[in-house]
């Protein structure tokens, strides 16, 4: 090697690639950092004045322009400090030099402009982020016009492949990211199962329907409005419930909804100014009665909820789409969905799977799948039946008589008690795996 070719030009080109690493290392850097931070954490910190962690939220709103002109930075950088580096080592080292400044520069790349970089990133991705926002927000600036450009070729190519981009679909993943976290928590310790248990029953509410949480009509409790007024208060103060409704000639036929405090009301009210117990005997229930609130069985339980707050009331009727009686459901069975079961000194709670000696549970066919899901820590399906007994029914294709034993989704189902048409009882064993 001539000493003579150690010039300035030689140490201006030095400087440069070490110049162009240092700003591959950045645009590397800052497309880890900004892709892996945390946008929730990013909001919390702007909206306590952090102005590099709201630069950081402005940059990452279009995350398709940031990569692109990240990449296309990151690219020039790279390609041209190899090229420097390759005619460096030609000029010193002759034809060998390319093969030299190859390996030299892989070499470099990989430690200071990639791994380097990346692993300070994901290690503190929002801190990362808001130091790099700056900088990086002039660089997606001055590439806009060419990364647009590389934008609608790519969409252009995809789109012969019959791949067709959408821009907000992060917006609309948005909640099954939340929800894998939760879950990923779970797993790992870091959410307790009541917590996450919450937090998913909360987020599920948008895609449930009234029909799937509904107590079934078969379940309801009616009172006939023609029955004597003794005979309704008797039923009342014997019901666990609050709220009754009311049908007269067919139970299709509900003309109103009772409350047991506006009975004992209009009831005292109407004691203390009859004369005689005759005249007593001909008080109007549905004089006190509130007219029914009918809502379709399709309604989600988030459009159900504000309803109910909307509305100052806590039960609705559900109906089909030919307007029969299908149900009823109340804000508290909503709240259910999220907390869990509720219940007080009148309440009749649901019964929980009861554990058998060889594994599994014995339950009550109309307990709904999700409801056992939450009790066992089974993923039994519930896209194509609410209720164990229907999953049951579902799969079989059939009404299986008692004694009859299935297995799919891993479990076995021995129908152990059928009433009528109805799988009134079930033993559910998960089965044992083979290797």
């Amino acid at each position: 090697m001539d000493m003579t070719m150690l010039d300035a030009a030689f140490w201006l080109t030095c400087l440069a690639i070490i110049a162009l690493l240092v700003l591959s290392g950045l645009f590397s850097g800052s497309e880890t950092a900004l892709t892996a931070a945390s946008r929730g954490k990013l909001r919390t910190q702007a909206d306590k004045g952090a102005a590099g962690a709201q630069k950081a939220l402005d940059v990452t709103e279009d995350n398709e322009r940031l990569i692109g002109s990240v990449l296309l930075g990151n690219n020039l950088v790279n390609i041209l400090a190899t090229s420097l580096a390759t005619a460096l080592f030609t000029r010193v080292f002759g034809e060998s030099g390319v093969a030299l400044a190859t390996l030299v520069m892989t070499g470099l790349v990989l430690v200071f402009a990639e791994v380097l970089p990346k692993t300070y990133a994901i290690t503190n991705p929002e801190t990362a982020a808001a130091r790099v926002a700056g900088p990086i927000a002039v660089v997606v600036l001055i590439f806009s016009p060419v990364v647009s450009f590389v934008r609608m070729l790519v969409r252009g190519i995809l789109s012969l492949f019959g791949v067709q981009t959408d821009p907000d679909s992060h917006i609309l993943a948005l909640k099954d990211e939340i929800a894998g976290a939760i879950t990923l928590g779970h797993v790992e310790g870091a959410v307790e199962k009541e917590d996450r248990d919450r937090l998913l029953g909360a987020l599920d509410l948008g895609e449930r329907t009234v029909e799937e949480i509904m107590l079934h009509r078969s379940k309801i409790e009616m009172i006939n409005a023609d029955t004597p007024p003794r005979d309704v208060l008797e039923a009342c103060l014997q019901s666990p419930h609050t709220r009754l409704p009311l049908y007269r000639d067919d139970p299709e036929n509900i003309i109103g909804v009772i409350h047991a405090k506006d009975l004992l009301r209009g009831m005292f009210a109407a004691r203390e100014t009859a004369q005689s117990d005759a005249e007593f005997a001909k008080f109007d229930v549905i004089a006190v009665a509130m007219e029914p609130y009918f809502v379709p069985e399709t309604t989600t339980l988030d459009d159900q909820m504000r309803q109910f707050l909307r509305r100052q009331t806590h039960f609705a009727l559900v109906v089909d789409e030919y307007g029969a009686l299908q149900g009823l459901i109340t804000l508290e069975d909503i709240l259910e969905e999220i907390v869990g079961e509720i219940t007080d000194e009148f309440d009749t709670s649901e019964d929980a799977p009861v554990k058998s000696k060889d594994g599994g549970w014995l339950i009550d066919g109309g307990m709904t799948i999700r409801d056992f899901n939450r009790s066992t820590e089974c993923n039994l399906p519930d896209e194509e039946a609410n209720t164990m007994a229907g999953l049951v029914i579902h799969e079989a294709q059939m009404i299986p008589t008692a004694g009859q034993v299935f297995s799919f989704h891993g479990h076995r189902f021995e129908v152990v008690a059928r009433k009528d048409n109805r799988l009134s009882t079930l033993k559910v064993r998960p089965l044992r795996r083979t290797i």
